[in-house]
């Protein structure tokens, strides 16, 4: 097939990487203008666009597609029998979306209609879903409402981050449209419509989401630490310095109930109060939620490296009975 990709973040790349390698003729790359970021303000290409380059594929960067009636043009005279869309990060008028012969095809990271919207994978971790998975759609007016064409599902493992799941969901995607063109090209795809039951919106990520709240339960502060691993990160703060969790541990009720930290808890109940440290060990600290302890492995205080508790612990000892957050 004559292929016009659309996509922008690394999620995108292996996508991209699998038309090309499955022999369809990428005529061109659409993705976001390129962006002054870091300190320094430099002006870097999107992921997505270094790609393209790399195999000399022409790139186009409409600011918006909508209004952009030159850019629309470029397509007409490609002509594409398909177009293929993976976190581009605009939405698609009507015009562009019935221009190709078999329309436009977007690798959605979640299993639809579950988490339509821009965070599916975060949110997947964050929520404690036992699985997740990719989900090839036909693309409408709506946001993530087309038809379903083919999903791949992945477990999500005891430990997973938004960052692992992203890896892998980015491999998952590029196999998957492979498996979809093929069966839109001879004519044995079946589409089926997406049932409103079931149906959730994973918003954007924001910074402020990242704010831990101490009352909530241990399991729970323990999910959003791994699903915003790694950005936008959780964080909470200790003496005035913003600290980042990376890695945690809920304390099981039976370590719990055993701990020199429930003994010290009973004597007094101040230490009960979530956010409390109620025990500093060697290599952890302990951390009164609103319900059970959260065992922190690995963080980052405010000008200083990420590194493991133990290693902090060294250099920087915390306080028994002070408060975060």
């Amino acid at each position: 097939m004559k292929i016009v990709f659309m996509g922008t973040p690394d999620f995108a790349v292996p996508t991209l990487e699998a038309l090309i390698r499955g022999g369809h003729e990428v005529a061109a790359v659409v993705t976001q203008p390129d962006k002054p970021k870091g300190r320094g303000k430099a002006v870097l290409m999107t992921p997505v666009k270094e790609k393209a380059l790399e195999y000399g594929i022409p790139v186009y960067q409409p600011a918006r597609v909508k209004k952009d009636e030159e850019f629309f043009k470029c397509l007409e005279e490609i002509c594409p029998d398909a177009i293929v869309v993976t976190a581009f990060g605009q939405i698609l008028p009507e015009s562009i979306l019935n221009l190709p012969r078999y329309g436009c095809i977007n690798v959605h990271a979640s299993l639809l209609p579950k988490y339509r919207g821009s965070a599916p994978i975060q949110w997947a971790v964050i929520n404690g879903d036992a699985e997740t998975g990719v989900t090839t759609m036909m693309m409408d007016v709506g946001l993530d409402t087309g038809d379903m064409l083919e999903k791949t599902v992945i477990p999500l493992e005891p430990k997973e981050t938004g960052g692992s799941l992203f890896d892998k969901l980015s491999r998952a995607g590029g196999e998957l449209i492979l498996s979809t063109l093929r069966k839109v090209e001879d004519g044995t795809i079946l589409r089926t419509k997406q049932p409103e039951e079931g149906s959730s919106y994973a918003g954007m990520l924001h910074k402020e989401l990242g704010k831990i709240d101490w009352t909530m339960e241990a399991a729970a502060i323990e999910r959003l630490i791994r699903g915003l691993n790694p950005w936008p990160s959780a964080y909470t703060s200790y003496e005035n310095k913003t600290m980042k969790l990376w890695d945690a541990d809920v304390v099981s009720e039976s370590e719990s109930s055993g701990s020199e930290a429930a003994e010290a808890a009973e004597q007094d109940g101040n230490l009960a109060q979530p956010g409390r440290i109620v025990k500093v060990r060697k290599d952890c600290f302990l951390v009164q939620t609103g319900k059970g302890l959260l065992k922190v492995n690995e963080l980052q205080l405010e000008g200083k490296k990420r590194m493991d508790t133990a290693a902090f612990l060294r250099g920087y000892p915390l306080k028994e009975g002070a408060v975060l957050g």
